[in-house]
C-alpha cells in the first residue's frame, strides 16, 4: 500500500502527521456508520424524563424509533457525527501519534506499556475540544422525538444539523457548543487512557505470544483488542457519560437549564432513581462498543502502521 511513499524511517514529520490525519478520518467514517444507531438509542434512553418515560427499555426504544421515524430515525443527527467524527478522530489519532512520539523520542526500542495509557489519556483529553460540539448538536437533534412525545403541541426546534448549529451558537455563542464540557473532559481523560492503553496492551500480548510484529497481527487479534478497549471504556465510565449526555440535552439557554453544574446534575439524577439512573442506556452502549471499537481501532492502526 505504501509503495509510493518513502521508507518509514526517512519520512519527514509532516508526512507522518498527514498519515495519522488520514487514518483517523477513515476510522471516524467507519465507526459512525456502524455505531450511530446504537448511539441514538443510548442517548434517548439516557435523557428521557424519569417521570414521563417514552421508552420502557432498549427493545421498546428500538421498535418505537422504527414505528415513529422509520429506519432513518436510527440515524437521527448523523450529519453531526459523520462530519464531526471525521474531524474528531483525525484530531484524536493525530494527538495520539504525537503523544506516542513524545514518550518514545529518547531512542527507546518500544514504549513501556503504561506509556500507552498515558498517551491515550492525553490524546482523548485534547480531542475533547473537537468532540464536545459534535455531541452537543447530535444530542439536541436525537432528543427531539422525546420532546414531541412528552410536550403537548411541541414544534421541532431544529430542521437539521446546520440549523441546530446556527440556532445554538446564535443563542449562546461558542459556549453553546461546549455545553457539558466539564463532565465530557472528566470522562475522556481516564476513559481514553483505558481505551487506547488496553488496545495496545492486548496487541502487544498477542504479538509476543505469536512471535510476530504488532503490525503483522491477524485481523481477529486487532478486533479483539479494539473490542476490549471499547468495552472497558464504557463499563468503567458510563455513569459520567450519563451526566454528560443529560447536560448536553439540557436547554441551550443557560437561564432555562435544569442542571447548573456537573455536581448539580449528578445530585438531581441520583434523586430520580438512585444508582440505577446512572446506568440507563447501558445496553445499546455495550452492544455498540464491540463492533464499533473493533472497526475504529483496527482501521486507524492498519492505515497508520501500513501506509
Amino acid at each position: 500500500m505504501a509503495f509510493f511513499l518513502p521508507d518509514r524511517e526517512k519520512r519527514p514529520k509532516w508526512m507522518k502527521v498527514l498519515i495519522n490525519i488520514f487514518a483517523g478520518t477513515c476510522a471516524g467514517i467507519n465507526v459512525t456508520l456502524v455505531g450511530h444507531p446504537f448511539d441514538t438509542l443510548k442517548v434517548r434512553l439516557q435523557t428521557q424524563p424519569s417521570d414521563h418515560k417514552v421508552y420502557s427499555g432498549l427493545k421498546d426504544c428500538f421498535y418505537k424509533t422504527l414505528k415513529w421515524e422509520g429506519p432513518r430515525g436510527l440515524y437521527s443527527g448523523i450529519q453531526s457525527p459523520l462530519l464531526g467524527q471525521m474531524f474528531f478522530r483525525a484530531v484524536l489519532f493525530t494527538a495520539y501519534g504525537e503523544a506516542k512520539w513524545f514518550f518514545s523520542r529518547e531512542g527507546k526500542k518500544r514504549m513501556d506499556v503504561i506509556e500507552y495509557f498515558y498517551a491515550g489519556g492525553i490524546a482523548w483529553g485534547f480531542s475533547t475540544l473537537a468532540e464536545c460540539p459534535i455531541d452537543v448538536f447530535k444530542t439536541q437533534l436525537q432528543i427531539q422525538i422525546i420532546k414531541s412525545k412528552t410536550i403537548k403541541d411541541f414544534i421541532p426546534e431544529y430542521r437539521g444539523f446546520f440549523d441546530c448549529v446556527f440556532k445554538i451558537t446564535k443563542l449562546s455563542g461558542i459556549k453553546g457548543a461546549y455545553q457539558g464540557f466539564t463532565p465530557h473532559l472528566m470522562r475522556n481523560i481516564p476513559a481514553g487512557a483505558v481505551h487506547l492503553g488496553t488496545f495496545e496492551f492486548v496487541r502487544l500480548y498477542y504479538a509476543e505470544k505469536l512471535k510476530c510484529k504488532v503490525n503483522e497481527l491477524p485481523i481477529k487479534f486487532n478486533m479483539i483488542a479494539g473490542s476490549l478497549g471499547g468495552l472497558l471504556y464504557w463499563i468503567l465510565f458510563f455513569p459520567i457519560d450519563v451526566i454528560k449526555s443529560s447536560m448536553q440535552a439540557d436547554n441551550p439557554i443557560k437561564e432555562n437549564r435544569k442542571f447548573h453544574s456537573t455536581l448539580d446534575c449528578a445530585k438531581k439524577l441520583y434523586k430520580e432513581n438512585g444508582i440505577p439512573r446512572f446506568y440507563r442506556g447501558l445496553s445499546p452502549c455495550l452492544l455498540r462498543a464491540t463492533p464499533a471499537n473493533a472497526i475504529l481501532l483496527y482501521t486507524n492502526s492498519y492505515l497508520s502502521e501500513n501506509l
